[in-house]
């Protein structure tokens, strides 16, 4: 298989509107769990301290949070149909995209610096245009659309 080809199959896997999800941000991601035959949504919230691969379909972050004095960590692949919605709700001040120093902190010193940001357009993303649709009008013909619009032929000059 060619790289096109494999990429096709990558981008057709990919949703349609994704948040941007950054190193430093607090996030609430609601994820499908099977149980049996049956599923329900449980909700991971906790401080994202890196992430991988935006642009591909293998985009993935990883959520840290202290649940009873132990750290958990998880990682979530973005564009898995299991994960049903990802949430900021907080976004901090980093300097670096990996923040696993806050690994060895708690407390205190574990805190960030939040800053502020607009909470409803982060997480009400537009859904992109694919990458095929917008090739195909470009590779359109200026005359053919004219010609679809306008029947009759080009218009008559009026005297």
């Amino acid at each position: 298989m060619s790289f096109i080809n494999l990429k096709k199959i990558g981008d057709a896997q990919k949703k349609a509107a994704v948040v941007d999800v950054r190193s430093g941000d607090t996030v609430r991601v609601t994820q499908k769990i099977k149980e049996g035959e049956k599923f329900r949504s449980q909700v991971f919230e906790g401080v994202v301290i890196r992430t991988d691969r935006k642009d591909s379909h293998t985009a993935r972050i990883t959520v840290r949070k202290v649940a009873s004095g132990v750290g958990v960590e998880k990682s979530f692949l973005i564009h898995n149909p299991l994960v049903e919605k990802i949430e900021v709700v907080h976004r901090a001040k980093v300097r670096r995209k990996n923040l696993s120093f806050l690994r060895e902190r708690s407390g205190k010193s574990a805190r960030l610096v939040n800053k502020t940001f607009d909470r409803n357009a982060v997480n009400n993303p537009t859904p992109k245009v694919a990458a095929e649709t917008v090739l195909q009008a470009e590779a359109v013909d200026p005359e053919t659309v004219a010609e679809a619009e306008n029947p009759k032929g080009p218009a008559e000059p009026a005297e």
